[in-house]
């Protein structure tokens, strides 16, 4: 890896950080916080790749562990992974992956539809899937009551794909960071 894909890797953990600055809408019943920054999940994967893009969220997650207070709110350390929203970081890494992966597969015939199908799979259904079991391990509740509670983010996840999806279309066109289809 050279030293360009290595500050783009350090560009998209920084970009998360900055998403950590609206403040996160918390939802009681489930203790996981509704957060602008599983934008840069679908955004790192999407215009990194799924490589970089995976790469992007270790390397945030590692600051976030070591203490840096970089999640919405200001929290951070170790400790936030063994609480309901630990699944949702974790997933992240998987997330930016699986929708790097949809996007380079896609890359010459990539379009709103692709685009956006890479941002939902890899930022709602992936996040999702690994988020919710976690939330019902973590908050002692059955799988059920953390599947309905989570289904309150649905919408504005869908909103964050949107925007994930002209984003990705336009660096596509403007700055691509992948040139082609990459295994």
């Amino acid at each position: 890896m050279d030293i360009k894909h290595s500050v783009y890797i350090a560009l998209f953990a920084a970009i998360t950080a900055a998403l950590g600055i609206f403040p996160p809408i918390n939802i009681a019943a489930l203790g996981v916080p509704i957060t602008a920054q599983s934008l840069a999940v679908m955004l790192a994967g999407g215009i990194l790749g799924a490589k970089r893009g995976a790469l992007s969220m270790v390397l945030f997650l590692v600051l976030v562990a070591v203490g840096l207070p970089l999640l919405s709110g200001g929290r951070g350390g170790f400790g936030i992974f063994a609480g309901p929203s630990g699944g949702f970081l974790l997933s992240w890494i998987v997330g930016a992956y699986v929708a790097g992966h949809i996007v380079e597969k896609a890359w010459n015939k990539l379009n709103v539809v692709y685009a956006f199908v890479a941002a939902a799979v890899g930022g709602i259904v992936v996040v999702y899937a690994i988020g919710i079991p976690w939330v019902a391990v973590a908050a002692e509740i059955s799988f059920n009551k953390a599947f309905v509670g989570s289904m309150a983010y649905v919408p504005g996840d869908l909103i964050k794909a949107v925007i994930a999806t002209a984003v990705i279309l336009v660096v596509k066109k403007s700055y691509p960071i992948i040139s082609k289809s990459e295994d």
